[in-house]
């Protein structure tokens, strides 16, 4: 008992969300087994990433050297994208519903219209060739947040803003698993004639389709609504935008001054652009705030069990 309290205390509160999840993941693996094709391998991977997670602590505590401290922290950008590319082979499944209908009844319900289809009348290429380079950003906005309170040596305000990111992701996650979407790209408009009917100018087409593959739409797929990934609501993209915009400014951060007009323009780029319904963003903001206040006591709640002082945004 006291070696599992040893490594438990070792966790950063980022760790605990990490290791909570991937015990969740593992259970939707085990109980759907019937479902999920390849659930033991993911059930190893979950197993060997809540290893690592422990590991990594320990490690870091042990020796307390740059690269265990680095490793640590900059576990979590990856380990984004591998749960994401999991889900995957897990909501589609488990899930077979969209839900798309519902966020399209809510969006003509406040607009008597939708929104992305009214929206394309005021495009024009160097609008779309500039929101398509905004949203391609959001995987670099927390990553640019986090070197900035590192190069300031704030480390417990980073070790707050990465649980806040990965908590926020996770509940998102979570979204994807309760009303999975696949957006108005496939819905209410053909995905086909995206490049024709919103044409960019230089870089468009090759973020478009790279941001195609990150939701598992390879070149050549005759059925793309049949194989995207269900992630639509929330929108993710608004949810953690608006995270890292909240704690920029709340941390008195610099980057706020880059975040604000960078975050809004990707926020509207999410609907301009066919990717999200507006309903997606008003439940991202909701997921938002509730992660923010939720978070916050978690956080402070596992500070207290390691005899830490709470986080103060104007302390730290």
């Amino acid at each position: 008992m006291e070696i599992i309290k040893t490594f438990l205390i070792k966790l950063k509160a980022y760790d605990l969300v990490v290791i909570m999840f991937y015990l969740f993941l593992m259970f939707i693996n085990i109980f759907y087994q019937c479902d999920i094709k390849l659930w033991l391998l993911w059930t190893i991977l979950d197993l060997g990433i809540i290893t690592f997670t422990f590991a990594n602590a320990y490690f870091e505590n042990k020796y307390n050297n740059k690269f265990w401290r680095a490793t640590h922290y900059w576990y979590i950008a990856p380990l984004i994208l591998f749960t994401f590319k999991e889900l995957y082979y897990l909501i589609a499944p488990i899930r077979q519903q969209n839900y798309d209908w519902l966020f399209i009844d809510i969006d003509r319900w406040m607009f008597g219209t939708d929104p992305t289809k009214y929206l394309l009348q005021y495009s024009f290429p160097f609008l779309t060739e500039l929101l398509q380079i905004v949203y391609s950003m959001f995987y670099l906005l927390p990553i640019i947040l986090a070197i900035a309170l590192l190069r300031k040596g704030r480390y417990t305000a980073l070790d707050f803003s990465v649980f806040s990111i990965i908590y926020g992701f996770y509940l998102s996650y979570i979204g994807y698993f309760t009303l999975p979407a696949i957006g108005p790209r496939f819905t209410l408009h053909d995905f086909s004639s995206l490049g024709q009917q919103l044409p960019g100018m230089f870089f468009t087409p090759y973020l478009r389709k790279l941001i195609d593959i990150g939701e598992s739409i390879p070149k050549g797929t005759i059925d793309p609504a049949a194989v995207v990934q269900r992630d639509a609501f929330p929108s993710g993209h608004t949810m953690i935008t608006l995270i890292v915009m909240y704690l920029s400014v709340k941390l008195k951060s610099r980057t706020k001054y880059f975040f604000i007009p960078v975050g809004t323009l990707l926020i509207f780029a999410t609907v301009y652009l066919w990717y999200h319904y507006v309903t997606d963003l008003i439940g991202g903001l909701l997921f938002m705030i509730f992660s923010m206040w939720s978070g916050k006591y978690i956080f402070n709640w596992w500070r207290r069990i390691q005899g830490e002082e709470e986080f103060d945004y104007h302390k730290y």
